[in-house]
């Protein structure tokens, strides 16, 4: 790679050789001209072909510092599942020895297709949709990817604005979930903890209906669930929420309307917050009386568990959706870096960074759990759980109980605010980015298209802050991004390692980073990965349970609707593709040389080279 500074302002140019087509045609050249306005820096890239004119040209603006870069892609795979997902699943597996199938996975699969995503989106400089160009016929699964990621906004933003009316209601004295004598509260309130091992409590009186004010103030004084009777009874928005709702939105507005230059700034606060807050919360909860049980219980080793198909399985599912792989989000982020970015590095940090957080994050919820286990007199089992109930029922309970309990409540839900906004923004911002960059002429109207989706998300999000409204995101939470998204990445990892190529993909990362990737990533992408992922997805498939919120269990049509969620993004693979055979011209080899070649390549279509015609490209690693 050959770098040149010209006089004018601060401008270099680099000049990347393009890759060569078995050594066969004419060579091309790809001319990436760098510039830096206020700090921001943007890339002109021209491929320029010895016998032709410029086929491309398009300015794109990078990332003004590494670090911000990082900070996003951070502050999107750390999210509230760190917090309330993988502490449980370490805890139910078998404590410690659950990182052995978890770091098994992280080594084999996790880092890999992180690795992969990140140097896709980088050579390509596109969206999750555009970097299909090298192989056509899959730009159906960009296409997957980002209506995924449309439909996890209309119920992850629910979430932050839960986190927002929690923050707003810690601003007193006395917290409103410590006591039963608010205007929510039912007669089966009750103060008092009763464990499940016996529904009678010393006068003899059956208990097994009471619940606790935390509880009854998450599902009555917030979502107004008991006005509810189920996801054909919503009733209309609760204007709460909805004013949470609305300032979530345009918090995430302003924070992508002009792209990384304003994203990349905010993440400085909402991806390093939640470490600080992590540290003083655990400081705080080790002096607790029963924090070293709770810990105990996290990290208590049973290698029996290890026998258990369960314990791989979760453990597997864990790291698909832990690391944010299959969202479009790293592609999107990755494709504003500078075209030398050692995207190697960056996968090896990012993932590590992530699951040193999520196992970090165990120490701070068991310690608080062993302190509630404590106080209660009840089993761990009976207070750790995961998901919403763990961080907006379990957690707040335990931090009323500590002095100054307004001011810890207030930092506690500052940092799942933090947590929220920023994974919110990278799945925006896969949206965004992999749509007007698949339709150029919304690059022009940044600020309005981005308006036009996060008002669409806005809008759908309403069925979340209904009476009713936790139906629909239990119902969206299940099936949006569960089988889907694995099929997705799937698709993904069979596309670039087969149809693609390693040989090729390892070019491209050799022409970006000066070296290429070693025979253990190339065997993990060709043959690894797509075992682990296509194993993944049947297990999801045959161990498929029905949604359900609590007692509850929801109509066969709900369940008829969460299907076609599902199935309305993985469907885009096959659509496309149908799409795209039948646009083409030729006989039915020519359309298929043209469907699964690279753009740039296709010049070699028309003499009749196409790689994939040849078992040596089948066999290449």
């Amino acid at each position: 790679m050959i770098k040149a500074r010209t006089p004018v302002g601060q401008m270099s140019s680099v000049v990347a050789p393009a890759k060569d087509s078995n050594t066969m045609g004419p060579k091309e050249v790809e001319l990436i001209l760098v510039k830096e306005q206020n700090g921001v820096q943007f890339t002109n890239s021209t491929l320029v072909n010895p016998s032709q004119t410029i086929l491309e040209s398009e300015e794109r603006e990078t990332w003004s510092k590494k670090i911000d870069f990082l900070l996003s892609v951070i502050g999107f795979a750390v999210d509230l599942a760190n917090v309330w997902r993988f502490p449980y699943l370490c805890y139910k597996n078998g404590g410690g020895a659950f990182l052995v199938p978890y770091l098994f996975f992280m080594v084999i699969a996790g880092m890999p297709l992180f690795y992969m995503e990140l140097a896709l989106g980088q050579f390509n400089r596109e969206g999750a949709a555009g970097v299909w160009k090298i192989c056509p016929i899959f730009k159906g699964v960009g296409f997957t990817v980002i209506l995924i990621s449309l439909y996890v906004g209309f119920f992850y933003n629910v979430i932050i604005a839960w986190a927002l009316h929690y923050l707003f209601s810690s601003f007193t004295t006395d917290l409103p979930w410590i006591h039963c004598n608010n205007s929510w509260n039912s007669l089966n309130c009750s103060e008092t903890w009763y464990s499940n091992l016996s529904s009678l409590d010393s006068s003899g009186i059956d208990n097994t209906y009471k619940t606790t004010p935390a509880a009854e103030y998450f599902e009555r004084g917030v979502l107004h669930l008991h006005q509810s009777s189920g996801i054909n009874d919503l009733g209309m928005p609760r204007w709460q929420l909805t004013s949470c709702l609305v300032v979530v939105i345009v918090l995430l507005y302003f924070s992508l309307w002009k792209g990384v230059k304003t994203s990349g700034k905010v993440v400085w606060i909402t991806a390093t917050m939640p470490y600080v807050v992590l540290t003083a919360l655990l400081l705080r909860g080790v002096t607790l009386p029963g924090a070293i049980d709770g810990i105990k219980a996290y990290l208590s080793v049973d290698f029996l568990r290890l026998c258990e198909a369960s314990v791989w399985i979760d453990a597997a599912t864990q790291i698909c959706f832990s690391l944010g792989i299959g969202f479009g989000v790293l592609i999107a982020f990755s494709s504003y870096n500078k075209f030398s970015n050692n995207c190697y590095r960056d996968a090896i940090i990012t993932t590590s960074v992530n699951s040193l957080t999520s196992f970090f994050s165990g120490f701070v919820i068991f310690s608080f759990l062993g302190y509630m286990s404590q106080k209660h007199k009840v089993p761990i089992s009976e207070v750790a759980k995961d998901g919403p109930g763990l961080i907006f029922i379990i957690y707040p309970e335990a931090i009323a109980t500590l002095p100054l309990s307004s001011v810890w409540a207030v930092i506690f839900f500052i940092m799942l605010l933090t947590l929220g906004i920023d994974s919110a923004m990278g799945g925006m911002e896969s949206v965004i980015t992999g749509l007007i960059d698949e339709f150029k002429f919304l690059h022009r109207h940044r600020e309005l298209f981005t308006l036009f989706i996060v008002v669409s998300t806005f809008l759908i999000s309403l069925f979340c802050v209904t009476n009713g409204g936790i139906y629909v995101f239990t119902l969206l939470d299940h099936f949006a991004a569960g089988t889907s998204i694995l099929f997705g990445v799937l698709i993904e990892a069979i596309g670039v390692a087969w149809f693609y190529g390693v040989g090729r993909f390892s070019d491209d990362i050799e022409q970006m980073i000066g070296h290429r990737p070693g025979l253990y990533w190339r065997l993990c992408w060709k043959f690894v990965s797509p075992c682990f992922l296509l194993f993944v997805v049947v297990v999801s498939i045959v161990t498929f349970k029905p949604p359900n919120y609590g007692s509850y269990v929801f109509p066969e049509w709900a369940n008829v609707i969460g299907w076609i969620i599902a199935i309305s993004s993985m469907a885009m693979v096959p659509i496309y593709a149908i799409y795209k055979f039948c646009r083409l011209r030729g006989s039915f080899r020519e359309k298929l040389a043209y469907a699964i070649t690279a753009e740039k390549e296709h010049e070699l279509v028309e003499s009749g080279e196409v790689r994939q015609f040849s078992i040596r490209h089948w066999l290449m690693v």
